[in-house]
């Protein structure tokens, strides 16, 4: 049946996650799901931090190139993002919800493009219904161990 692209939203402490499906992965199909986070699903959020990958569609110009300018700034000053180093999207917490996915319904065949989502979604109610989070356990000093170029480690200057 081809491939389908998933934009995975997680709200790690909250155990919730918002997935919405798409055909393509194009700029498009991204600023018209950032629209649908902001209008929908967090209408009364004054500022959403969103971390992502450097993937070429995130990027503000998405919605420039969605949306008429007037809507393109509507929603680009609430979206504060937060890029994770280059060839370090194992850093992104959406990864480790998309990998629970891959593992729950997405490496098995299915029939269409409608099943597929009907899988998503009862898997994203379940995961959301148990409040289903995500337990961080890298540290400041697992980043500066592995990406030490990045993540510094600190002199402190004794008198």
């Amino acid at each position: 049946m081809g491939t389908a692209n998933l934009f995975v939203f997680v709200e790690p402490l909250a155990g919730h996650r918002c997935v919405e499906m798409s055909e393509q992965r194009t700029r498009l199909d991204f600023a018209q799901t950032l629209q649908w986070l902001v209008d929908s699903v967090y209408p009364e959020a004054h500022v959403m931090r969103l971390v992502m990958d450097n993937l070429n569609t995130h990027t503000a110009a998405s919605l420039y190139e969605a949306f008429a300018p007037e809507e393109a700034q509507r929603n680009g000053p609430r979206l504060e993002v937060h890029y994770t180093p280059k060839h370090g999207s194992w850093l992104n917490m959406a990864e480790i919800e998309i990998s629970i996915f891959e593992r729950g319904c997405l490496s098995k065949r299915v029939k269409s493009f409608d099943h597929l989502w009907q899988h998503i979604v009862t898997l994203a109610t379940e995961r959301n219904r148990h409040h289903c989070r995500i337990h961080w356990r890298f540290t400041c000093a697992d980043a500066r161990a592995q990406m030490h170029a990045l993540y510094p480690s600190p002199k402190i200057k004794l008198d």
